[in-house]
């Protein structure tokens, strides 16, 4: 997505989910200001998350995640998004 990410995502044991935020946010933002030249924040302070409980709400929340681009009028389908879990890995 243009102006935000979504992310499903299980820590390995000993890992907390704000750890590998902040592990992944900063080596992101690390690289998307050197591509960009700029210097400034690249994410927000803060982050949403939700703690999915079964099976059954993982694979709607990856559905939600994977239908997004297309919502958003980006790709006429899921597998069509390059970043996306849908597409198929060469």
């Amino acid at each position: 997505m243009p102006n935000h990410v979504h992310v499903v995502l299980w820590p390995y044991p000993g890992h907390t989910l704000s750890g590998v935020l902040h592990s992944w946010k900063s080596y992101t933002s690390n690289r998307a200001n050197k591509l960009l030249h700029r210097r400034s924040p690249f994410w927000q302070r803060e982050s949403f998350d939700h703690w999915i409980r079964d099976d059954a709400e993982r694979a709607r929340l990856v559905q939600y995640v994977e239908d997004n681009p297309v919502k958003a009028r980006l790709c006429a389908r899921p597998e069509d998004w390059p970043w996306s879990s849908a597409r198929k890995q060469p």
